[in-house]
């Protein structure tokens, strides 16, 4: 679509300076698809997202009210001198993932609100006793039935009040008195209602009121109509017809009914289908599918052990403290002592330590020579620790320690599918609401396909504009190759980069034109097979009208832009600036680094050799675990292994939620539960595990490098050791910004102020005690080398590596830094300024400096993430002097460049979700080519074989 006459034909960017920007001016085109590459740190995300999606969000706020901007706050202009052309912007990123647990791929795609308005209309209800379905009738309806089933025979016209309930019923009984009823059917007989009459209150019973007893004929309706009207106002807009001859009964109802039970449902309304309502929601977890149940085997994991060496791990070892004085109370009274194994102590009195009585026990205290019936009624260690776990009022630490106790497990009542029972008898083309929420979106598309030619007429009518809305959003969702989801799969457990793509198909869904969508690598976890398919779908945001900026490394997104921006030429103070800019063939032909990997001029090279190994190997028997069909892997060991196939195939799943803590359980007793499998062998060939993520390395602006790795209590350390710090008497924590003394006061050491944003996220301007040096004036005049401590925090990795480099134990840890290619950060940079590759390359740094046993497993889920070619090659050079000191390092992973170096690949597959979870081929690149079977293997071909 082309701009409109008097639009801005492109977005102009002028002096930009933001991090580190070097005053760039930049001409992104309209209505085009725009991709920013450039080397990790170089500035790509300056540009897009603190420049460009800042100053079109600044925009936004400026237009509101003064009323509504008082509780937005005002925010800064980025560092820029003018932005024009600028569209409405709207930022799809990856860090944006909701972690709340109600949030589903439904809920986020609004495909499941479609559903529940297509079900509370279309649907027909079936009766959960018998599996009839149900029927509702109007008074005229029930009158006619009445006399066609009834007619010449004795009836009672009965009110349903209590169905299969517990209780006395007296007061009921006086209130039906009160307003004239005389006799009442009580579990099938006819009573007459007495004063003070109750029943048995342990017992279930049935009431109906009896309303009129008559005679039906087919002239006169008045009486009829007149009983089923004042029956339908008592029984909630049901009644009974009894047989007074047969003892036979019948039910008619105004709502949903069950014919032969007279069960009735509430008629239905999207919120009946909803689990975020009370009135769909499952009453027994609160609509989450999971509720927290104790976990015996962690509260009792040894019962050998008797109570007082701490058999019952919550309690510990014996204390004189009143839980133990309890429990020797309960063991005398049951013939048993706290020091028998908790195997022989009988199982009611097990029953009581873990659940709790009311009962009254003696309670004697040899040390303080009590004897006493005073007891309270003891609460039971389950109970005890439910208290904990869901007491919100106390500080972390209670809740904490409970959760180790605690297992979450399917909901027994609604089954895992979040709703009331009755709502999954709610079909349609005999499928509730739930079975259509668990299908794959590629098995749900294919269910919606031809679905009116099997609804009847009414439903046809109703569902036809309904299933046009799903269809189409169903098919964005798979356009961006997320088939093997299912719209129940929980919005937590999505990787940043399937939340991102749920976003995107959600923004296409919303068809807006002229907006400004800008998007940071929405590549992330998608196999090479995929790819093109998210190209197509971004083509067709640009098509619809919009403008498009990515943020992205992946060469086939690159050739496919309409216009690249390259910003380079390096990282950090050496990057900020544009080395090119153009059509993808444009940018190809300049020498920058991208331009040079483009061409193929540089490549990472294939190893030579594939290592042997060290010949032992992990091994994950029978994992189950989501959609694995029981597959048995064999990892070796003292190798680089690459886990891959395609999205949904069931990767992060088998090493992530099954390998990774099974190895964590047994090496370190972690709490995380592995997904279902048989055994783990060969444990003894590992001492340790490690995963390194892309997660942020700190949450705040105190977090930097030079805590992280621990080298800056070092740098203190050697501070306190200056003559000037000796006579001043300072310690090494004067030199710390997080204790008082040495610090800034103003900002509390942090060097930045915080602006708490309602609604957005927080800001953080330059303190202005010490200008963002975060010591006071007391402590910056102590100096080593010409340097305080502030400006030491200033430092380059480079730079700091020169000034260190006769200081063994601080020159250890920063030259790892530096050899993981981040020589070009400072050792104070705030870790929230830092992107995913660069964080993931601090922990990895930190790794390589500690010592290593030569038997650490690695762990990685997709460390390209956010790297550009050049830092691939950088990153590669690391993990094989990993696994060069013997270790073993497993990544997951669809970067071809990764993959090809590996020495080991496990492909699994064929499909994603359902259609995966199998091993496709495993071996050397070459063996996996040359056995041709799987996407991996023919993508792999393609890559390596390219210039052949």
């Amino acid at each position: 679509m082309t701009p409109q006459k008097g639009e801005a034909l492109e977005i102009d960017v002028q002096g930009a300076r933001v991090h580190n920007l070097k005053n760039i001016d930049v001409v992104i085109p309209r209505n085009k698809l725009t991709v920013i590459t450039g080397l990790s740190g170089s500035g790509k995300s300056s540009l897009a997202f603190d420049t460009i999606y800042a100053e079109g969000q600044r925009r936004y706020i400026e237009t509101l009210s003064a009323y509504a901007r008082q509780f937005l706050g005002t925010m800064e202009r980025p560092d820029v001198d003018k932005i024009t052309g600028l569209s409405p912007v709207i930022s799809i990123e990856q860090k944006t993932t909701n972690r709340n647990p109600r949030s589903t791929v439904g809920t986020v795609t609004e495909v499941y609100d479609f559903l529940r308005l297509l079900f509370a209309r279309a649907s027909i209800a079936y009766s959960m006793n018998t599996g009839e379905e149900m029927v509702r009738y109007t008074d005229e309806q029930i009158v006619k039935l009445i006399v066609k089933n009834f007619k010449d025979k004795k009836v009672a016209v009965l009110a349903p009040i209590i169905k299969g309930r517990k209780g006395h019923y007296r007061e009921l009984f006086e209130q039906f008195r009160k307003k004239g009823y005389l006799y009442a059917r009580i579990n099938g007989e006819i009573t007459e209602l007495r004063p003070a009459m109750k029943l048995d209150r342990y017992k279930t019973h049935y009431i109906e009121l009896l309303v009129d007893k008559l005679k039906v004929t087919g002239d006169d309706t008045k009486r009829l109509s007149a009983s089923i009207n004042t029956a339908m106002g008592q029984g909630k807009g049901t009644i009974m017809v009894l047989d007074m001859d047969a003892d036979a009964s019948r039910y008619y109802s105004r709502n949903l009914m069950c014919p032969s039970t007279g069960i009735a449902y509430e008629e239905p309304a999207p919120h009946t289908f909803s689990f975020n309502s009370p009135k769909g929601a499952c009453p027994r977890c609160n609509g989450l599918g999971t509720v927290a149940e104790a976990d015996m085997k962690r509260i009792i994991p040894d019962t050998k052990l008797s109570i007082k060496k701490g058999g019952i791990q919550p309690l510990g070892p014996y204390k004189s403290t009143l839980i133990f004085w309890q429990l020797e109370a309960i063991a005398s009274k049951y013939g048993f002592t706290i020091n028998d194994p908790i195997e022989n102590i009988p199982e009611d009195a097990m029953n009581v330590i873990l659940y709790g009585s009311e009962e009254q026990f003696t309670l004697k205290n040899a040390e303080l020579g009590v004897r006493s019936n005073y007891f309270l009624s003891f609460e039971g260690v389950i109970s005890y620790i439910h208290s904990y776990h869901n007491n919100d009022e106390m500080n972390g630490r209670g809740p904490k320690w409970a959760q180790q106790f605690i297992q979450h497990v399917v909901c027994p009542i609604c089954e895992g599918t979040r709703l009331k029972p009755e709502v999954g008898w709610f079909r349609i083309d005999g499928k509730s609401i739930s079975d259509v929420a668990n299908l794959d979106i590629e098995e749900l598309a294919k269910w919606l396909q031809g679905l009116e030619d099997r609804l009847n007429p009414k439903q046809r009518a109703i569902a036809i504009e309904i299933l046009k809305e799903i269809r189409e959003r169903v098919s964005f969702l798979l356009d961006v190759g997320l088939g093997y989801l299912s719209l129940n799969r929980g919005a937590a457990s999505l990787s940043g980069g399937e939340s991102q793509r749920i976003r995107l198909a959600t923004q296409i869904g919303s068809k807006l034109v002229n907006v400004l969508y800008i998007l940071d690598e929405p590549s992330i976890g998608l196999h090479q097979r995929d790819n093109i398919r998210l190209i197509e779908s971004l083509q067709q945001l640009r098509d619809s009208g919009n403008s498009v900026i990515v943020v992205e490394h992946d060469e086939e997104m690159i050739l496919s832009a309409d216009h690249v921006v390259d910003i380079g030429p390096l990282a950090g103070r050496q990057g900020g600036k544009i080395v090119a800019q153009g059509t993808p063939q444009e940018v190809s032909s300049t020498q920058s680094l991208t331009a040079r990997y483009l061409n193929h001029e540089l490549e990472i090279p294939i190893p030579e050799k594939r290592r042997k190994g060290n010949g032992k190997s992990i091994a994950v028997v029978g994992a189950k675990g989501n959609n694995l069909k029981d597959i048995s892997v064999k990892i070796p060991l003292g190798k680089f292994v690459c886990v891959t196939g395609v999205s949904g195939s069931g990767k992060s799943t088998l090493i992530n939620e099954t390998l990774h803590p099974a190895l964590s359980k047994k090496l370190y007793r972690a709490m995380d539960e592995p997904l279902q499998y048989k055994s783990l062998e060969g444990l003894d060939n590992i001492d340790k595990v490690v995963e390194v993520s892309q997660a942020p390395i700190g949450r705040t602006p105190r977090s930097n490098p030079a805590t992280y790795t621990g080298v800056f209590t070092d740098i203190r350390k050697l501070f306190e050791m200056t003559p000037e710090a000796k006579i001043r008497g300072y310690k090494a924590g004067r030199f710390s910004f997080n204790v008082k003394g040495g610090r800034c006061e103003v900002c509390k050491g942090a060097g930045v102020q915080t602006i708490e944003m309602n609604f957005l996220p927080d800001v953080y301007v330059t303190c202005k005690g010490c200008n963002g040096r975060r010591y006071n004036r007391e402590t910056l005049e102590v100096k080593y080398k010409g340097k305080s401590i502030s400006e030491v925090l200033d430092m380059t990795i480079n730079q700091a590596v020169i000034f260190f480099e006769n200081i063994p134990s601080i020159f250890q840890k920063i030259k790892t830094l530096q050899d993981v290619g981040l020589g070009y950060i400072t050792l104070g940079q705030q870790s929230t300024t830092l992107s995913g590759g660069e964080s993931q390359r601090v922990k990895l740094a930190s790794e390589l400096a500690k010592r290593d046993t030569g038997k650490t497993l690695y762990i990685l889920d997709e460390p390209t993430t956010g790297l550009h070619f050049e830092d691939v090659r950088v990153l590669l050079n690391v993990l094989n002097l990993l696994v060069d000191k013997g270790n073993s390092v497993i990544v997951i992973e669809h970067n071809l460049d990764v993959i090809k170096v590996a020495d080991h690949i496990i492909d699994l597959g064929p499909e994603g979700g359902a259609k995966g979870g199998e091993i496709v081929c495993e071996g050397t690149p070459e063996e996996v080519i040359l056995g041709k079977k799987g996407y991996t293997a023919e993508y792999l071909h393609k890559h390596i074989y390219r210039n052949s």
